[in-house]
């Protein structure tokens, strides 16, 4: 299972995608502005979120 911990706090979520029941990857959108933003993606429909956050911070993906 995916999990998804935050570097201040420790806690810690799992992520998986509920249409397809896989965990979720960790992953990165390019923007148009060139910038990029971490995402959480499935693996197997391609879709899509903005990967959790908490402490005001993207939590790591391991």
């Amino acid at each position: 299972m995916s999990t998804y911990s935050c570097n201040v706090c420790g806690m810690a979520v799992n992520a998986t995608c509920a249409k397809c029941n896989v965990e979720l990857v960790n992953d990165t959108l390019t923007l148009d502005d060139g910038s990029e933003v971490q995402i959480s993606k499935c693996p197997q429909c391609d879709g899509k979120i903005k990967s959790p956050q908490c402490c005001g911070a993207d939590m790591a993906a391991g």
